[in-house]
């Protein structure tokens, strides 16, 4: 294992592209300490301690990294990002401009980017908005955060605030042009990881012993188990016709589709998560009288947290929702990955076919079956792993905040991470992490 990390370094491309990752990091890490302007400090430092018992803060607070409880210039984190993404593939299955424009290939995916990236910054305005206002009439921290509440403050907290998305954004982007890995995904890991200490730490003060240790060994076999089914896969054999030109015999080769147990990784949960905390947020913004009371009452009951003994821990249909929509995020994101028509027009246009399947419609039908058989287990897989420390954190009424969400993310995106890092590093007859 030494001897990889000191491969790693020793090949000049792949250390600068380390090193440049590890420089994007410590400018987020830097960023999410910086006030924004407007704010006043010595309020929030009261605030600071009561915010770990607002579900909405520690849901919103674990994605941008301690950012929000800090207000910081990148309070609203990477959220907005994935809340765009969202909305522009729900949108390409029902425009058929979008999906032709995926299909253009690298021109096309630009121009969608481009889209993603002015919904993203028009989504954090709204969000900057509606959290300033939050700020002021204390619905977060308990606390008027902004006492001068101007039209001139006003405007500048927000503008901070959708500046510093844009510019996680931008980060992001630099991270997977020129570093390692994907960098949303990357941001997202650093952003849970920075709150691993402070989240244990929660967990160990309001819990008994065995709880404690009951949870820890929980998402230490969790995380064996993802590993584990991350490699899973099942191969569907393609088989090529011989073709005979002149004294040349063409094809014949066999070769396999690799359609892995669990094809669409984190992505189900980061959606489901994203999706999760908007009742909350519609929520903090309706008023706080009569009917909005109802409402706002019922989402703290049913879809935040139920406090327990020595804090707040999951409720029931907080459990199940997530564990619905990560189901559901599941295949849809799999059917936008994996189309079986259009593999099976490529297998048939390249001269191959499935051994014992007809080309044409049967190799479809049979495509979409495997698919469908491999889809609900990973699913089901994906949910387990998300709800399971939620289930023990209900059960015992104690506060889980990691939960399973933060393991599969960390997981997944340091397993997709290797797999990048071992692909520079066999290149060059080198040995990797998973060798």
């Amino acid at each position: 294992m030494l001897s990889v990390f000191r491969n790693m370094f020793r090949i000049r491309d792949l250390r600068n592209k380390l090193l440049f990752t590890l420089g994007i990091f410590a400018i987020y890490r830097l960023g999410t300490a910086v006030p924004v302007p407007g704010i006043d400090l010595d309020a929030l430092k009261l605030a600071q301690e009561s915010a770990e018992q607002n579900g909405l803060i520690g849901l919103l607070n674990l994605f941008s990294g301690g950012a929000l409880e800090n207000l910081s210039v990148f309070s609203l984190g990477i959220m907005p990002y994935i809340t765009s993404s969202i909305i522009m593939q729900l949108l390409a299955v029902v425009i058929p401009k979008l999906q032709s424009l995926q299909d253009e290939g690298e021109a096309g995916r630009k121009v969608v980017t481009q889209w993603t990236r002015y919904l993203t910054v028009a989504i954090a305005l709204i969000q900057s908005t509606s959290f300033t206002f939050l700020f002021h009439n204390g619905s977060f921290f308990g606390a008027d955060l902004v006492p001068d509440y101007s039209l001139r403050n006003v405007l500048t907290i927000i503008l901070t605030m959708t500046a510093g998305t844009a510019m996680i954004m931008w980060l992001g982007e630099l991270i997977t042009q020129r570093g390692v890995g994907n960098g949303m995904s990357l941001i997202i890991f650093v952003s849970i990881v920075s709150q691993l200490p402070s989240q244990f730490g929660i967990l160990y003060l309001n819990s008994q012993r065995y709880q404690f240790f009951a949870v820890s060994l929980l998402m230490l076999l969790l995380t064996v188990g993802i590993i584990f089914i991350d490699q899973g896969q099942r191969r569907i054999p393609i088989q090529f016709s011989r073709r005979v030109r002149g004294r040349k015999v063409l094809g014949g080769q066999s070769t396999y589709i690799p359609l892995k147990v669990n094809m669409a990784g984190v992505i189900p949960v980061i959606f489901a998560t994203s999706v999760m905390y908007f009742p909350v947020l519609v929520a903090s913004s309706i008023p706080s009288s009569g009917w909005g009371a109802t409402v706002r009452a019922w989402i703290d009951r049913n879809l935040l947290s139920a406090r327990g003994s020595g804090g707040l821990s999951p409720t029931l249909p907080y459990i199940m929702m997530l564990g619905i929509l990560v189901v559901f995020f599941t295949y849809f994101y799999t059917a936008i990955q994996f189309d079986p028509e259009r593999q099976a027009e490529t297998i048939q246009r390249q001269g191959g076919f499935i051994p014992g399947i007809r080309p044409g419609r049967a190799t479809v039908h049979h495509l979409e079956h495997v698919l469908s058989r491999i889809t609900l287990p990973g699913s089901l897989y994906l949910a387990i792993v998300a709800v399971a420390p939620s289930v023990m954190g209900w059960y015992w009424k104690i506060p889980v905040g990691l939960s399973g969400v933060s393991i599969l993310i960390v997981s997944g995106v340091a397993l997709e991470t290797m797999k990048q890092v071992e692909s520079q590093l066999m290149m060059r007859n080198y040995e990797g992490f998973l060798s």
